[in-house]
């Protein structure tokens, strides 16, 4: 069988079963992470990055090749959620980049597509580790550029493509002694493999199942939701700009930054409520005005308009429209939380941390955090949901907490895409430095002072957290048997064995040293108040000059939570 070029339909077929086909294996790929815990979630990540293209281009019908690779790029960047996700939404966004100039590709076009694809995705990562699914892109890639100049035929040139790539994943262990010692590869490389031969089943032909399931949502939803949420927070309240306003704008020409920003500076001086988000082709427009026409007579100067929505605010305040705007949302499925509220005018800086617990969600609004995002260890969240969360905290400066080292890259991401807020992401890796990131934070500081000690508190704190072992492994030096509980360090693991409170009281022997001062203990689901508090009197008798605080973590998979300072 050969092959010599792949049109857009194609194409769509290979993403589609790529997506299904690592869908298929997330759980086995969770269990391939490094560390034996059952927080494994790499192919959690993956899978619901690319699915979340999957959707946007299974609502696509008869695509272009531009389409198709927009509909990808987009998607898996705004679903990126956790490190391997965010790389492979970046492998995606470099080689969509080289493919949207075609409407066929061939040998020379994919090997091109795979080099634009690794350096996308190494520019994206601060400091690139090898052993990872970037070696593993990487690997195919230079086979790819190899293979170009000797064959046409596509069926040949990805077959070799895989099996390099399986080869270089096969060495991984061998580049990070971490993954050799407990007997695994890449979890990351292994996604970005299972991507690749799902595609190859469709090159091939084989049957399978294209079916994404809530691709029909995004088909049926409407492309605006502003103006029924408007009504009801609007009831009552002074109504100074009565029409809300919304279209699109076909661009004739890509705007550049200058023009979008010049385009928002004219319609704050008719409007506000002002919602400008621009790509290469299209810019989305929302705006509160009394004269509609002049907004759409300026966005009539950068292209042609479509999707035109105007409604009179003023008209539609009372109680019985407002009860069928509230159906009408409801049936498209708007949650409530984004109803607008009345305008007021934003506060210097606001706060988003990402938790995971209802205890530890309440300590975080106790000192002072706009926005709570659930997620962390089972579930990390999208780099779309670190957006929504900007976008409803009302403040000049917004710091992100991710609380997790897995999501530092998606916070990143989110951050590099806002243009209306000044963003400061301070990487915290565990829930105890987010706290302690908080309880630093000084009102009349600047923004940047506080950036500053911030992240010269976090680096005072040390975290541990007690779970338990999915599998036998041996690592750090110490031999984990299944069901083991493990005592998890910043940087190692602590201590291991099959009594929850030896374990938990080993790992603080290793945490406390003479410039100890506080041990805070966060117990969650699967532990007790009683228990955390016989932890806690040991550690005061051990050390005296250690003050101990117990605290509901609420927490799910580990039993506690614990930071020395």
């Amino acid at each position: 069988m050969e092959i010599t070029t792949i049109n857009t339909e194609l194409v769509a077929k290979m993403f589609l079963a790529g997506a299904k086909n690592l869908d298929a294996k997330k759980e086995w790929i969770n269990e391939l992470n490094v560390f034996p815990v059952p927080d494994g979630d790499t192919g959690t990540n993956m899978s619901m990055t690319i699915m979340s293209a999957a959707r946007e281009v299974s609502a696509l019908e008869k695509p272009e090749m531009k389409a198709l690779a927009k509909a990808i790029s987009s998607g898996s960047l705004r679903g990126a959620r956790g490190n391997s996700g965010v790389i492979l939404s970046q492998l995606f966004r470099g080689f969509t980049k080289v493919i949207a100039e075609y409407d066929e590709i061939n040998v020379q076009i994919l090997s091109d597509s795979f080099q634009k694809a690794v350096e996308t995705a190494y520019k994206a990562v601060m400091k690139p580790k090898e052993g990872t699914i970037l070696t593993v892109a990487k690997g195919m890639s230079d086979r790819a550029l190899e293979l170009c100049d000797d064959t046409e035929d596509l069926v040949y040139f990805c077959e070799e493509v895989i099996k390099e790539g399986d080869r270089v994943l096969d060495l991984t262990p061998e580049m990070l002694p971490v993954l050799k010692q407990a007997g695994v590869v890449d979890s990351g490389g292994q996604g970005l493999m299972q991507v690749m031969k799902g595609a190859m089943d469709a090159l091939l032909g084989k049957e399978v199942d294209y079916t994404i399931e809530g691709a029909e949502t995004i088909k049926k939803a409407p492309e605006s939701t502003g103006t029924s949420y408007n009504i009801e927070a609007q009831a009552n309240q002074e109504i100074k700009f009565a029409y809300c306003t919304q279209f699109l704008i076909m661009l004739d020409t890509p705007i550049t930054l200058q023009q979008e920003n010049e385009f928002k500076s004219y319609l704050e001086t008719i409007g506000d409520s002002i919602v400008v988000v621009a790509d290469d082709e299209i810019v989305k427009v929302h705006v509160h005005t009394n004269d509609p026409g002049l907004a759409m007579q300026r966005g009539l100067t950068y292209g042609s308009l479509t999707t035109i929505i105007i409604e009179n605010m003023k008209l539609e305040r009372d109680e019985k429209i407002s009860a069928l705007k509230e159906k009408e949302m409801q049936s498209a499925g708007i949650p409530e939380e984004k109803e607008e509220k009345p305008a007021e005018p934003p506060k210097e800086m606001g706060f988003i941390s990402v938790s995971i617990g209802e205890g530890i969600n309440e300590i975080f609004k106790g000192l002072g955090v706009d926005y709570i995002i659930e997620g962390g260890q089972t579930m990390n969240p999208s780099t779309e949901d670190m957006l929504n969360a900007i976008e409803k905290v009302n403040a000049k400066t917004v710091f992100i907490l991710p609380n997790n080292k897995n999501i530092i890259l998606a916070a990143n991401q989110a951050a590099s895409l806002v243009e209306d807020k000044k963003i400061i992401v301070i990487p915290t890796k565990t829930i105890p430095q987010g706290i302690v990131a908080m309880v630093n934070y000084i009102p009349d500081y600047s923004p940047e002072e506080n950036k500053e000690t911030m992240l010269a508190e976090i680096g005072n704190v040390k975290t541990g957290q007690v779970t338990y072992a999915v599998r036998d492994t041996e690592i750090d030096g110490k031999t984990i048997k299944q069901d083991d509980y493990m005592g998890i360090g910043d940087s190692s693991i602590l201590s291991v064995g099959q009594d929850l409170k030896a374990t938990t009281l080993e790992m603080v022997d290793a945490m406390v040293d003479e410039d100890s001062a506080i041990v805070s203990i966060y117990y969650g689901t699967d532990a007790t108040e009683e228990a955390a508090e016989e932890i806690g009197a040991v550690i005061e008798e051990k050390y005296p000059d250690v003050e101990v605080e117990i605290n509901a973590g609420g927490q799910p998979i580990y039993y506690y939570v614990l930071s020395v300072e």
